[in-house]
């Protein structure tokens, strides 16, 4: 059984925040790969298929926890005890406003920056665990990262890079279910090149500067008068 997990908190009001970022991953994996009804189990919502991958056949649970985003290593945890699962066979997917919003990263172990339901999980697991980063970007001072992270996704950031990048995700799931390093590579290329044809999620473009104004261009037609004048003004 490989677990994947979606960080986020639960309720209506943060549903599009980009802190649920790991939520709406999953999310999206489940109606690619066609995942039955969720049900309410170890402490958030799940649903299990079997996934054809690169390696066979595999058993996939998806987890959402429901015990918020610091708290999250509870739900993880009652998950892999119920089922046996080891950490090398949990993918955390989480916001990450160090990576670019359209960017998306993929490692097992290393460390927690900071990220509460990351130090949670490894507070139950151990650091050995995948994780998949979903940029969100940063937005340009600490005092601004809190409403930025519980702040929406703005239409835009929707219609230009995220709706496209998480269905692409969804779709290509199956190539890191093998879970080593050439797996990994598979999937992240999956999603930011697309096969020949297909159009990749574009990355949020900044605000552009308004153009400056032109003046109107002069007439070229001149009066014998115009020509008498510049040769006036031509002179010392």
């Amino acid at each position: 059984m490989i677990l994947l997990v979606g960080l986020g908190n639960p309720g209506a009001k943060y549903a599009r925040n980009r802190h649920n970022a790991g939520f709406m991953a999953i999310d999206a994996i489940a109606e690619a790969q066609g995942f039955p009804a969720w049900r309410k189990k170890f402490n958030g919502h799940v649903t299990d298929t079997i996934i054809q991958t690169d390696d066979g056949p595999a058993k996939v649970l998806l987890l959402k926890p429901e015990t918020f985003y610091n708290e999250t290593g509870n739900a993880v945890a009652a998950a892999a005890r119920f089922y046996n699962i080891t950490p090398d066979q949990i993918v955390v997917f989480h916001d990450e406003i160090d990576l670019a919003p359209a960017k998306l990263r993929v490692k097992k172990g290393g460390g927690l920056a900071g990220n509460n339901g990351l130090r949670s999980t490894a507070a139950h697991m151990g650091p050995d665990f995948w994780r998949v980063r979903i940029g969100i970007g940063h937005p340009g001072r600490k005092d601004a990262v809190t409403p930025w992270v519980l702040g929406d996704f703005s239409k835009a950031e929707q219609q230009d890079y995220l709706d496209e990048m998480l269905s692409r995700l969804g779709r290509a799931i199956p190539h890191l279910l093998a879970l080593n390093e050439t797996a990994a590579g598979r999937f992240m290329s999956a999603i930011v090149q697309p096969p020949s044809g297909e159009a990749g999620p574009r990355p949020a473009k900044p605000a552009s500067a308004p153009a400056p104004e032109i003046s109107p261009a002069k007439s070229e037609k001149t009066s014998p008068f115009d020509a008498l004048k510049n040769l006036i003004g031509k002179g010392d």
